[in-house]
């Protein structure tokens, strides 16, 4: 006798989403073979056998003033969505992270009889606390990531579990470099690497990527032993990048090299790394990698968000640490040369790179709580209650 499909409605809105709904995924699966999972969701996802009924790439907009200019579009895939939900009748709804398209629905299906629960609490304690009364409305349950979050949502009045971070459980205690820089193709008797990662969606990596190559341009000239390592998410932006670096003309005999997809590859490659701020950061963190943090968005966003912001960093390692573990450059801050000296400076600095490797290892532990398992459970036990 075939058992009855578990039935399972979610949501993710950027690739960072994707990896961690597809961990809940494959969680789910191990406790119920027959599982029916749709919605928004991206490859990670499909691999689980996840049926997309839109691709994550319709959810992928970066920065408040560029999701304004896609709202009306968004708010109707929004409606869709809540409808197709809502008469589907799946035993459960999860929204992963993206909170101003997920709550909404939901609210909706919440309202509808159909549990809600959202994966990865939306930050109040870093922006944006008035947005609580809206996750109380919207949600039967907060699968959280972070250790320090579960008290906040439980004062206030929102039911909350700290599952642990899925990335803490994938990445390994320590990651093998030499090991790495061998899968790459990589000489390992040769200079340092620098690896630079501008982020994985077309607006970001505009922003970003032509001062991360004007950084490691800088950074040969005073260092011609350097070896540079930058990462593509997709094949359009391989060409972009590639056109990018002939475009500026970097100082010859720079070694840079465009690698296709494997960011967690050069990043373990990595003797240190120039990351977008993102989920990219908690990676290189996790492989215990010395960083700088950059970001930069269009204006109206950045203003937007300086006036409703908490804390006084903008990247997971120092957030999550609550401390400057690693440099931040934020906006007209971003420029080559303070860049390349707070790179240099972790490369040359054996006591700096020492005490960031130490922090980022008991980061590590804190986060490690086999994810897939505990949310899978908890995803599990609501959908029972209901």
């Amino acid at each position: 006798m075939t058992a009855d499909p578990f039935r399972l409605a979610m949501v993710a809105g950027e690739a960072s989403g994707d990896m961690l709904a597809a961990s809940v995924l494959a969680g789910l699966t191990a406790r119920k073979p027959v599982l029916d999972a749709r919605g928004i969701g991206g490859p990670a996802m499909r691999r689980h056998g996840f049926d997309a009924w839109w691709s994550i790439d319709a959810l992928s907009v970066n920065g408040y003033a560029e999701v304004l200019r896609q709202y009306p579009r968004l708010k109707r895939m929004q409606n869709e969505l809540r409808d197709r939900v809502i008469d589907w009748r799946p035993c459960a709804f999860v929204g992963v992270d993206a909170p101003d398209f997920n709550l909404a629905i939901e609210q909706a299906v919440r309202e509808q009889g159909i549990r809600s629960i959202h994966f990865i609490g939306p930050s109040i304690w870093a922006w944006r606390r008035e947005r609580i009364e809206k996750i109380r409305r919207a949600v039967d349950h907060v699968l959280l990531i972070f250790p320090f979050e579960e008290s906040i949502y439980r004062e206030a009045g929102i039911p909350a579990t700290y599952v642990g971070h899925p990335l803490a459980d994938r990445i390994p205690e320590d990651v093998d470099r030499e090991a790495a820089r061998q899968a790459l193709g990589m000489f390992p008797a040769r200079g340092p690497v620098v690896a630079l990662l501008p982020g994985s969606r077309p607006g970001e990596v505009e922003k970003l990527a032509p001062d991360f190559l004007r950084t490691a341009g800088w950074m040969h000239l005073r260092r011609p032993d350097l070896r540079f390592l930058l990462p593509a998410a997709t094949d359009a932006l391989f060409e972009r990048l590639r056109r990018m670096a002939d475009q500026l003309r970097l100082p010859p005999g720079v070694q840079l090299t465009i690698v296709s997809g494997r960011s967690h590859d050069v990043m373990a490659a990595a003797d240190t790394v120039l990351v977008a701020s993102g989920t990219a950061t908690l990676e290189a963190a996790l492989m215990k990698r010395p960083m700088v943090i950059a970001y930069r968005v269009a204006w109206l966003s950045y203003r937007i968000m300086k006036r409703m912001a908490y804390l006084p960093w903008i990247g997971l390692p120092n957030i999550l640490c609550g401390d400057t573990v690693v440099p931040e450059f934020i906006q007209h801050d971003v420029r080559p040369e303070a860049m390349g000296e707070a790179l240099l400076r972790q490369l040359d600095d054996d006591a700096r790179r020492d005490a960031i490797v130490a922090r980022f290892a008991d980061l590590h532990g804190q986060l490690r709580r086999d994810c897939a398992a505990r949310a899978a459970e908890t995803i599990l036990e609501l959908a029972d209650e209901r």
